[in-house]
């Protein structure tokens, strides 16, 4: 399916209609081999998992293992695999966390931030959505300003496929809501003031009164990883 085709586009219209299931759905439907939804295990992520176990066929799920992760996101990892059956991919990079520091030198990220994603977050998900005709995220509108004008269904030119985004229109108090009535397993960092959990070295407490993802390199001015930044040709 490409992006001037005519049922692409009318299906991108009627999505902004559709609830998060309905998109999953339809997703499921016209793209049964060839979808994935990539995880970073954060508060949508979860939602998304826990509504994508109740689609007929099970969704393929991957996520980033940057090495550098929180442990209490492994073990939600592992407790959302035995929860809903599903066996998560973890793609790594090239680069053993050693070899990175050989290569770049030392904290790569507390230097150059940008380069340390592109190394351990942007290159494994390149090669694993060149595998891909559509991909699954958790973003929403009112995450960042980067995310504003984000469809439920839109064209991902950077990568070259569909992107969908089922919880596009959700805030975060709904996301909350969801979590709670279906007990859905979350990062307990969640309760301890993370809203937005990454990597260890770049990712702290937010502040009563801060924005939901300045506990996001913090100090610098980088407010994405780059997985979701648009190419200018979108």
């Amino acid at each position: 399916m490409q992006r001037d085709s005519a049922e692409f586009q009318q299906a991108q219209q009627q999505a902004e209609a559709w609830n998060a299931e309905e998109v999953l759905r339809w997703a499921e439907t016209n793209f049964p081999k060839d979808l994935a939804l990539a995880s970073s295990f954060g508060a949508e992520d979860q939602v998304l998992l826990d509504l994508a176990s109740r689609l007929d066929t099970p969704l393929r799920v991957f996520t980033l293992d940057t090495d550098f992760l929180f442990p209490e996101t492994y073990s939600l990892i592992a407790i959302s695999e035995r929860k809903y059956g599903v066996k998560i991919e973890r793609l790594k990079s090239a680069f053993t966390p050693e070899q990175q520091a050989e290569h770049y030198g030392a904290a790569l990220w507390s230097r150059d931030p940008n380069q340390c994603c592109d190394l351990r977050k942007v290159a494994p998900l390149k090669s694993k959505l060149g595998q891909l005709r559509a991909w699954v995220t958790g973003i929403r509108r009112d995450q960042a300003p980067t995310r504003a004008n984000a469809k439920k269904i839109e064209w991902d030119a950077r990568f070259d496929l569909v992107k969908f985004n089922p919880l596009a229109d959700w805030t975060w108090e709904q996301v909350w809501a969801y979590i709670r009535a279906n007990q859905v397993p979350y990062n307990l960092l969640h309760d301890n003031n993370y809203p937005s959990i990454g990597c260890t070295y770049c990712t702290r407490q937010v502040l009563p009164g801060e924005d939901l993802r300045s506990g996001r390199w913090s100090g610098q001015s980088k407010i994405e990883c780059g997985l979701h930044l648009k190419t200018g040709h979108e």
